[in-house]
């Protein structure tokens, strides 16, 4: 199954990020970086962010807005609400797994 984020292979950790970020409405690139910062502890380099968010646009996940000033915000599409769901939904399944695990060991 494509998820949407599935076809990002590496790059699908920032990718994840940004949608994560935008699930609570639109922002432009600044209030990207810095709500990330804020919910993940992750500070995304501009190259990484805006590759990013170049590749989530160019896969339909996410749109620009008209530009308020010099900046640009984005907003999160059906499909990228249905990739970011499906991407957390296995990265809990994920962690389920090593979390019990690490409970067996114990």
């Amino acid at each position: 199954m494509n998820d949407g984020l599935s076809a990002l292979g590496r790059y699908a950790g920032p990718a994840t990020l940004v949608l994560a970020s935008l699930a609570d409405g639109p922002k432009h690139g600044y209030k990207l970086t810095q709500d990330i910062d804020e919910f993940a502890g992750v500070r995304l380099q501009p190259g990484t962010l805006y590759g990013a968010i170049s590749r989530l646009e160019n896969d339909g996940l996410i749109e620009a807005m008209g530009a308020e000033g010099r900046r640009l915000p984005y907003r999160l599409t059906a499909k990228g609400r249905a990739a970011l769901h499906a991407q957390l939904s296995s990265q809990r399944q994920i962690a389920n797994v090593g979390l019990s695990r690490l409970r067996s060991q114990s």
